[in-house]
C-alpha cells in the first residue's frame, strides 16, 4: 500500500514537472531541446502516410460499400467479429424485378424473354461486382486498416513517450541551472546546494539516458514506414489487378447480353417483316394472297 501511494505521489510530481516545462516552454521561458532534422523528416513523413493512408481508406471504402449505413453495420460486424450480412446489392435487386416481370409478361414474348435474359445480365454483373468488393478487401482494404490499427498505433504511442522523455530531460536541465546560480547561497529548507548540484547532475543523466533510448526506438520505428510504402504499393497493384479483372468480366458480361438481344431482335424483325409484293402490269400484287385462276373467273351460260 505504501509503495503504491509513493508511486502514485512520483508519478503525480512527474505529471506536474512536465506541465510546468510546457507551459513555460510556450511562454518562451523555458528552453526546448529539438531533435535533429532526420528524425523530423521522419516524423513528418509518418504523419503525411497517416493522414493519406487513412484519407485513401475511407475513400476506397465508400466506392466499394456506397450507403454509409452499410458501412457503418460491416464495421460493426468486423469489431465483434461476425460474419457480415449477405445483403443484396441493387444490380441484383434490379436483376430480380426484371426476371419477375419477363416471366409475368411471358417467356414467349418479345418484351418478356428480353426483360428475362437482361436481368440475368444484371444477376451476374452484381455477382461479379460482389466477387470485387471481397477482393479488394481482402487485398486492400484489410492491410490499410491493419498497418493504422497496428504500426502506426505504435508509432504514435511511441512518440508521445518520446515526448514525455523529452520534457522530462529539459525540466532537469532547467533544475540543474538552478542548482548552479544557487552555489554559495544559503538554501531555505536547510539543503547544500553542493547535495542539490550533485541531484541535479544525477537526475539529468538519468533523463539524458532515458531520453536517448527512447528517441532510438522511435527513430527505428519510423524508419519502417519505408518498408510499409512497400507493402502498400504491392497491395494497391493486386487492388489494380482485381479492379481490371472485374471491369474485363463485366464488358464480357455485357458483349454476351448484346449478342443474346441482337439475335432476339433479329428473330422478331423475321417475324414481323412486311411480305414481299409482285408488280404485275404496274399493279402490286400481296404473294401471301391466293391468286385465282382466270378461269375461276370465268362465268358459263348454258343455252338451251
Amino acid at each position: 500500500m505504501d509503495f503504491n501511494v509513493k508511486k502514485l505521489v512520483r508519478d503525480a510530481g512527474t505529471a506536474l514537472s512536465r506541465v510546468v516545462q510546457l507551459t513555460e516552454e510556450k511562454l518562451g521561458t523555458s528552453e526546448k531541446t529539438e531533435l535533429d532534422a532526420h528524425f523530423e523528416n521522419l516524423a513528418e513523413r509518418s504523419d503525411t502516410t497517416k493522414l493519406w493512408t487513412e484519407k485513401i481508406l475511407r475513400d476506397t471504402e465508400a466506392v466499394l460499400t456506397p450507403n454509409p449505413g452499410n458501412r457503418v453495420e460491416d464495421f460493426l460486424f468486423d469489431k465483434i467479429e461476425k460474419k457480415r450480412p449477405n445483403r443484396l446489392s441493387n444490380l441484383e435487386y434490379l436483376g430480380l424485378d426484371m426476371m419477375e416481370a419477363g416471366n409475368d409478361f411471358g417467356p414467349g414474348t418479345s418484351y418478356g424473354n428480353a426483360l428475362i435474359k437482361v436481368g440475368q445480365c444484371q444477376q451476374r454483373l452484381g455477382q461479379s461486382e460482389r466477387d470485387f468488393i471481397t477482393a479488394a478487401n481482402h487485398c486492400y482494404i484489410t492491410p490499410l486498416r491493419k498497418f493504422l490499427d497496428g504500426e502506426m498505433k505504435t508509432i504514435i504511442k511511441e512518440r508521445s513517450l518520446l515526448e514525455s522523455k523529452r520534457l522530462d530531460l529539459d525540466a532537469c536541465k532547467n533544475r540543474l541551472r538552478k542548482a548552479r546560480s544557487m552555489q554559495g547561497q544559503q538554501n531555505k529548507e536547510g539543503v547544500s546546494p553542493e547535495v542539490l548540484l550533485e541531484q541535479a547532475e544525477k537526475d539529468l543523466r538519468v533523463a539524458q539516458s532515458e531520453f536517448d533510448r527512447q528517441a532510438e526506438i522511435t527513430k527505428l520505428l519510423l524508419e519502417g514506414i519505408s518498408s510499409s510504402h512497400a507493402g502498400h504499393l504491392r497491395c494497391l497493384q493486386e487492388f489494380a489487378e482485381t479492379q481490371v479483372r472485374y471491369h474485363a468480366q463485366c464488358h464480357q458480361i455485357m458483349q454476351d447480353l448484346q449478342r443474346e438481344l441482337g439475335s432476339t431482335q433479329s428473330a422478331c424483325d423475321s417475324a414481323s417483316a412486311p411480305a414481299p409484293m409482285l408488280r404485275v402490269n404496274s399493279e402490286e400484287v400481296d404473294l401471301t394472297t391466293p391468286i385465282m385462276s382466270p378461269v375461276q373467273d370465268l362465268q358459263f351460260t348454258v343455252s338451251d
